[in-house]
């Protein structure tokens, strides 16, 4: 909403009495100055005398009274109520991620084709958030920093795809990465990190990497941070396709499910989050909106002002047309128009 405000109002009384002084001062027999050549406006002439270059000259100092008041548009901002996290996805890659224990629409899926639809919509679900995403197999690496671009962050999500690291499972470090990107924002008074979690997915057990799921969590708790931890795929034998390189096919086993249930629900229980296990595509899509619910954070919506200066439009075109009646107020320059 724009308006308009004076901020020294007081100015406007002087332009209210300023009719009632002219018209004392044309009471009276002798001329008093008042303003720069006002007297000359009341010197008798030839001709009769002109009302112009007084109307010009009290419009002039009209128009600076009311610049004197300073005159301000004011414009009322209100920033938009909104909810919003840092958050860090941290996706296992390694082989047994092939599995094709997934159904959807009678199609087998492996699981990361249906864990990557679900991420996906989950990322759609929050726009104010700033979302990253580590990916982690024998090593742990940043694919995408905290970000608000979120159509950037579904074409690299489009790229992920297993084998793109070294085999193994690192869940500590993947975790650890994770945490590391989260340090780079803010922190309240305790030094614990507000408004920020992660969302862990694999389907395995921890067997490389230099840092173990266990003291992961400890740096996650240390620092506020809650972690949600996703088992992907069903328990028992699942099927796994297998490329044959000397024959040039493909070939399904059938391997037995490793997913460390147990250290997952103990990250996190010890930082605040919550464990889910998603053997099918609905418990995955489930899973995700119930993070999506218990984490969403409000911020308290802000109201400013923006004021802009109005002062020089009319003290420009004040002082102009005061200069002006006193300029056709000189005798001389009446006298010149007359000849």
């Amino acid at each position: 909403m724009t308006r308009f405000a004076l901020h020294d109002p007081i100015w406007l009384f002087a332009l209210g009495v300023l009719p009632l002084v002219i018209w004392l001062r044309g009471r009276r027999r002798v001329p008093v100055l008042l303003v720069p050549f006002a007297a000359s406006w009341h010197r008798p002439s030839l001709a009769a005398p002109s009302r112009w270059p007084v109307m010009i000259a009290f419009l002039g100092l009209s128009l600076l009274i009311v610049a004197l008041a300073r005159p301000q548009r004011v414009e009322d901002k209100h920033e938009v109520r909104t909810e919003g996290y840092d958050l860090m996805l941290a996706i296992d890659l390694s082989t047994s991620m092939r599995a094709e224990d997934f159904e959807k629409g009678g199609e087998r899926l492996n699981r990361l084709q249906a864990i990557k639809p679900v991420i996906q919509a989950f990322i759609e679900r929050r726009p104010t958030d700033r979302i990253g995403i580590v990916l982690f197999s024998g090593r742990a690496y940043t694919m995408a920093p905290l970000t608000f671009d979120h159509d950037w962050l579904a074409k690299q999500l489009e790229r992920v795809r297993i084998g793109m690291i070294e085999d193994g499972t690192a869940i500590g470090d993947g975790l650890g990465v994770a945490l590391t990107r989260l340090e780079q924002a803010k922190r309240d008074r305790t030094g614990r990190r507000i408004g920020a979690f992660v969302v862990l997915m694999t389907d395995g057990a921890n067997n490389r990497g230099a840092l173990s799921p266990e003291q992961a969590a400890d740096i996650a708790k240390s620092r506020g941070i809650p972690v949600y931890t996703v088992g992907a795929g069903r328990e028992g034998y699942v099927p796994v396709p297998i490329y044959d390189e000397k024959n040039r096919r493909v070939t399904t086993r059938r391997m037995l499910s490793d997913l460390d249930e147990p250290t997952l629900r103990r990250i996190a229980e010890m930082t605040g989050g919550k464990f889910f296990r998603a053997s099918d595509t609905d418990t995955i899509e489930s899973a995700f909106k119930a993070i999506d619910r218990a984490q969403k954070i409000e911020f308290q919506a802000k109201s400013y002002l923006i004021t802009t200066e109005l002062f020089w439009w009319l003290a420009t075109p004040g002082l102009c047309a005061l200069v002006l009646g006193a300029a056709f107020a000189r005798p001389n320059w009446r006298r010149e128009v007359l000849v």
